[in-house]
Order: C-alpha cells, then structure tokens, then sequence
C-alpha cells in the first residue's frame, strides 16, 4: 500500500489521475523545522533559503551573455525587460510555492499525476532539453571563469566542472541548510565584486531610470527582440519552476489548511525578496555593459573573455577584470547546484526513476559536456558566446510549457482544495504566459525569416 507523505492530506488526491507516492527530493524532504509560534520575522527566517536557491538561476552565466549583449548594443534600453521578467518570475515562482506546499507536488510530480503518458513524457523531454541547456550555460560560464583567473585552458575547464558533484554531495551529507549557506555566501560575493564595479563605472543614472521604461522598438527591432526573449529565458527559467516547487518541500510545515496558508505566505515572501535581489544583480550586469562599451562605441562585446580583456581600461582599475572573473565563477558554481537538485527534481517527478544523486548530476552534465566541449575546442571563446545566447533563447522557448501546467494546477480547486489561486493571480500568470508565447512565436518568424 502507497504510503503518503507527511505534507499531502487523504483528500489530496482529487482531481489528479493518480495519487502520489513518491516524495519530492525525499533525501531532504521536511527535515528543516519551521516556527510554529512567534512573529513573523522569526517565522520567516525559517523559511529563508529556497528563495535564493531559485535566484540563482536569475543570474547565471546564460544570463550574463544576454545582459552583456543587450547592454553594448541597445545601452540602459533592456532594463525595462530585466524589471518586466523578474516581476514575471516574482509571480510565477509564488505559484511553485502555492504547488508544492499546497498540493504536496512538485510540478514534475503534477504533470505525472494529471496527465496522461502521451502528454507527460514530452513535458519530460521539453524539460529535460531547457536543464541541459541551463548546463550547458553554467558549463562553460565555469570554465571561462575558471580560464580567466587560473588560465586554466577551456578544454580542460569544462572537464572539471564535472566534478562539482562530490562539493554538492558533501554539502547535502551536512544538511540542506548548508547548501543554502553556500548559495547565499556565494550571491553575497557577487554582488560585492558588481557594486565595485558598477561605482568605477560610474553610469548615467538618468539614463539607467529612463532605462526602465518600456518601449516598442524591442518588438519592431528584431535584433533587440532576440536579446530580449534570451533575457526572459535566462531570467524566468523552466528549471526553476520545477526547483521551487520541489524545495519548499524541505520545511517541514504541518499538514492543516491554515499552517500550509502560512508556509505558501512565507516561502512567497522568501522568493519575493531573493528575485529582487537577483533584478539587482541583472541590472547591474547590463548596466556596466552600458556604461562601459555602448558608451564607447563598441556595441557588439558579448564573450565574456572579450569583456574580462577590456574592461580594465575602460574602469582605469586593473581590479576591476578579477572582480568580473570572481563574480563568474561564483556564478557558475552556484548554478550548478541548483542545477543538480532541479534535475533530480524532474526525473525523478516525471518518470519515477531513482537514481544516486551523483548519477544524476555525472548524467545531465554529460550531455552538456560534450557539445561545450566540441565548441570550445573547434570555435574558441567566440563560439562559446554565441551558444550561451542561442541556449539562452531555447529556454525563452520553451518557457510556456511550464508555465501552461503550472497555472493550469493551481487554478483547479479540485486539486488545489482551499488553497486554490485566486481568480486575479491566476489571470496575470495567464497573461504572463500569453505574452511570452506571443513573443516567442515572434522571434521564430524572425529567424525563419531572417
């Protein structure tokens, strides 16, 4: 006989094809207390954690390929889609946490659960192909990072990087909180290396607020709608809807509808301020990239190598290329922690196979291995930056086939019970997914058609 878990109710089973019998992430699954007494601050520090988890895929190495782009070609003029994506993300990583600790899913175990095979397993393929397209971003975002402050040679770079799995394995071994730690030390390193940065650059802060208003050029101009869709897809990524919804199951909250009320409350906090951070974060990539290069006239600088190169003379500071090269590696590994627990998440939900958590992560960076490293070795670091953007579209494109069952699961009362979206949030998470399938549909026929 299935055995439930501790955080899905005998009811929780109606409106799903099936009923649940596996648990998202069950190494780690409802081993951190939460407070059930006291204010909200110490309630909520708690549940601080997952949030920052699910930032980090805001600001991957994908991420800065885009950013950088968009910052030397169109100046501060992409800052509106940094804001408009992350008040995306804001939106739709609080319906990850509503699914997870609502409905005792993760939204790999949804999609198994409410739709048949034939409907299930291509969301499975779909997913899989957007995680090894985040890998592969974060691949070769660790070894440029790598090569940049060690010299180490990209080949070998992108070798290593397999070898982060036994530095996750031995965080898990100590207890989730101590992923979280390293996580948040690592965003912490970041943003000090791009504070600095961003102060030497010293940008037109009139420009940076008009930056942030939207303007319909981004959809006449198909270049600038290319970097903008890349943007989207590297800031509202598929993985981390799967990631939320399956580590906000590590608290270990009660199983009545008002503590549950409460955890979807405070994990949504949680996410809110981690993704505010990370629009910092994105900004200021773009904003150096502005400030620096479209400032100057050199308006195609988009290899990180390239920027690593010539940003010490544009700063006057021979600091400044180590801190660029710190904030990326720092980058890179972090992802690939997120990364990992994502993959493990989506295989597992699924298709129900369990495999090592070492098997997984030596899997999914296999096969982002083999074309970084066919890229680095044949085209250098130009070809790198062309495929950190092009991986960075492929997630922008296949963005709606996460949200779709996504809303479509928290809408349902009869899976979603009295913790049901409301009608308003359903209804800006459906825009939200209309507008990137719109634009998504826009940029392919920009590309068919050159």
């Amino acid at each position: 006989m299935a055995i439930l878990s501790q955080h899905e109710s005998t009811t929780a089973n109606g409106g799903w094809r099936r009923v649940r019998t596996n648990r998202s992430l069950s190494e780690v699954f409802g081993t951190i207390a939460v407070r059930p007494q006291g204010s909200i601050g110490k309630k909520l520090l708690a549940f601080l954690g997952p949030g920052y988890l699910v930032a980090v895929g805001y600001m991957d190495p994908g991420n800065w390929a885009t950013s950088l782009a968009g910052g030397s070609k169109f100046g501060y003029s992409l800052l509106t889609i940094a804001l408009l994506s992350n008040m995306m993300a804001i939106l739709l990583q609080a319906l990850c946490a509503r699914l997870g600790i609502g409905a005792g899913r993760d939204l790999a175990q949804a999609c198994r659960d409410a739709f048949p095979r034939a409907v299930s397993w291509p969301l499975w393929v779909l997913t899989e192909i957007a995680i090894c397209a985040t890998d592969l971003a974060e691949v070769i975002g660790t070894a440029i990072g790598l090569n940049l402050l060690f010299g180490i040679p990209l080949e070998i770079g992108v070798i290593i990087t397999a070898l982060d799995v036994f530095l996750i394995l031995w965080m898990q071994n100590l207890g989730f909180r101590w992923v979280e730690a390293f996580v948040v030390t690592l965003l912490g390193v970041i943003a000090l290396c791009f504070a600095i940065q961003i102060a030497m650059a010293d940008p037109d802060w009139g420009a940076v607020i008009r930056g942030f208003a939207p303007t319909t050029e981004i959809v006449r101009n198909p270049d600038m709608l290319y970097l903008a869709i890349g943007i989207i897809g590297a800031t509202v990524m598929p993985h981390n809807l799967y990631l939320h919804s399956g580590v906000v199951q590590t608290r270990r909250f009660g199983d009545s509808v008002p503590e549950k009320r409460e955890a979807i409350k405070l994990a949504t906090i949680d996410s809110t301020i981690a993704l505010m951070f990370a629009l910092i974060i994105n900004a200021a990539i773009l904003v150096l990239a502005a400030a620096t290069f479209n400032k100057i006239g050199q308006t195609e600088v988009s290899e990180l190598g390239e920027v690593h190169k010539l940003i010490a003379p544009l700063l006057g500071s021979g600091m400044a290329p180590t801190l660029f090269a710190i904030a990326l590696l720092c980058c890179g590994m972090n992802s690939t922690v997120t990364a990992t627990l994502a993959g493990q998440i989506v295989m597992e939900g699924f298709i129900d196979i369990r495999l090592p958590p070492w098997a997984r992560r030596l899997m999914t960076r296999a096969i982002a291995i083999v074309p970084a490293a066919i890229v680095t070795i044949w085209y250098g670091e130009a070809g790198t930056a062309k495929l950190l953007i092009l991986s960075q579209v492929v997630l922008g494109l296949a963005l709606p086939f996460s949200i779709v069952p996504l809303v479509m699961f928290t809408a349902d009362r009869r899976k979603m019970g009295e913790l049901v979206a409301a009608r308003w949030v359903t209804a800006l998470a459906a825009l939200t997914g209309a507008i990137l399938i719109v634009l998504n549909v826009k940029l392919l026929i920009d590309l068919v058609t050159g």
